[in-house]
């Protein structure tokens, strides 16, 4: 029995190792000398270790909302849903506790969510969507959907800090596959691409000094995003104007490598 229980102990161990060389080595393939992000780690040498992996004191992360019009130098960002006109935290914080999404899928999913309501419901109007549960199955759906000429970008947001101002504003490309890890033990990545929209990269500064890189999408087309949350926040109905959301540390954007001689992974 002894035996028994050691024999299947070796065969799960060597199991894992061949999953994990096996994505360390696809990556390695197609990107060579290039780091794994932090947010796909997880997928390329899974942890023994069960956790939620998004804390409640990052989910502020992706739930800032704002104008396109305000992405510009030393505008200073509030994370987590503020009133605009005003700056004072919103009465909605309570709409947070789901998946952090922020306040695109936030109306599509119910306040007691599971995997399979999240992953098996069909995707919204102009929306492409795949969860993916391993390396390259995710990269199958982002290059289905962008070619293979991609990179990929993420968020660096500095903990115990919720104010930041921005420094600059670079334009990351259109139409990105958006990569959101989903708040479980079991690591899997809610990929979608929605049509209409422009990825930024914002480099921020706290009041210390503490650098930021902050992951943005505009959405230039609203009508799938919560309509509670934007009015409350914005005093905007969907599919009115344009709006802006940060993306947290554990999501990713797949976007075109337009520029050939840049690094793969920002």
């Amino acid at each position: 029995m002894e035996f028994g229980h050691l024999l299947a102990l070796a065969l799960f161990c060597l199991t894992l190792r061949k999953i994990d060389a096996s994505a360390k080595d696809y990556w390695n393939s197609v990107f060579p000398n290039t780091p794994v992000p932090k947010p796909l780690q997880d997928l390329v040498w899974p942890s023994s270790k069960s956790s939620i992996p998004i804390k409640v004191e990052e989910e502020k992360q992706y739930w800032t909302l704002f104008f396109e019009h305000d992405l510009h130098p030393r505008k200073i960002m509030h994370l987590g849903l503020h009133n605009h006109s005003n700056a004072q935290p919103s009465t909605l914080s309570s709409r947070t506790t789901s998946q952090p999404f922020g306040a695109w899928l936030q109306a599509k999913v119910s306040e007691r969510y599971n995997l399979d309501e999240i992953c098996g419901r069909p995707a919204a109007k102009g929306e492409g969507k795949f969860c993916a549960a391993s390396l390259e199955s995710m990269m199958g759906f982002a290059t289905s959907k962008l070619g293979k000429n991609i990179k990929v970008v993420s968020s660096s947001f500095a903990q115990d800090h919720e104010q930041y101002t921005v420094e600059e504003v670079r334009k990351v490309g259109e139409g990105a596959v958006m990569c959101h890890r989903l708040n479980f033990e079991k690591v899997v990545f809610y990929c979608h691409q929605i049509n209409a929209t422009t990825t930024y990269m914002v480099p921020l500064v706290a009041s210390d000094g503490t650098k930021a890189k902050a992951l943005t999408i505009c959405h230039h087309d609203t009508r799938g995003m919560d309509p509670v949350v934007l009015y409350e926040v914005l005093k905007v109905k969907t599919g009115t104007v344009p709006v802006c959301h940060f993306v947290g540390n554990k999501a990713i954007a797949w976007v075109p490598n337009l520029r050939t001689y840049d690094s793969c992974v920002v």
